[in-house]
């Protein structure tokens, strides 16, 4: 799985992922948020927008990708989740722990 970074002008990290976040790939997720938080990047967005399949081993790292950035005084957010996505976070309830944003720019718009 391919993951590329940037980072806004506010410092938030932006990840995007692309292809599924499944058993296989999830350890990758693990390790880029791993990474940015080492470079005291604590504000993180995964755009999942290229995420075409999301199993229980992905919604895992994504939890274990929340608490470590929660560990580390910052947050994780996801934006631009495909319908798939959006079905399987609902179905497990877990939408209310990850909300999803419309865009990787709204998710740290303060309101």
């Amino acid at each position: 799985m391919e993951i590329t970074k940037r980072v806004t002008a506010d410092g938030v990290a932006v990840l995007l992922p692309v292809g599924k976040l499944n058993m296989v790939h999830a350890h990758r997720l693990r390790e880029v948020v791993d990474s940015v938080l080492a470079d005291g990047q604590n504000r993180i967005v995964v755009d999942l927008s290229s995420v075409d399949f999301l199993d229980s081993s992905g919604l895992g790292a994504l939890i274990g990708c929340l608490k470590a950035a929660r560990q580390a005084n910052g947050d994780l957010r996801i934006a631009a989740a495909t319908e798939q996505v959006k079905l399987v976070l609902q179905l497990t309830n877990l939408d209310r722990v990850l909300t999803p944003y419309a865009s990787a720019e709204s998710a740290y718009v303060i309101e």
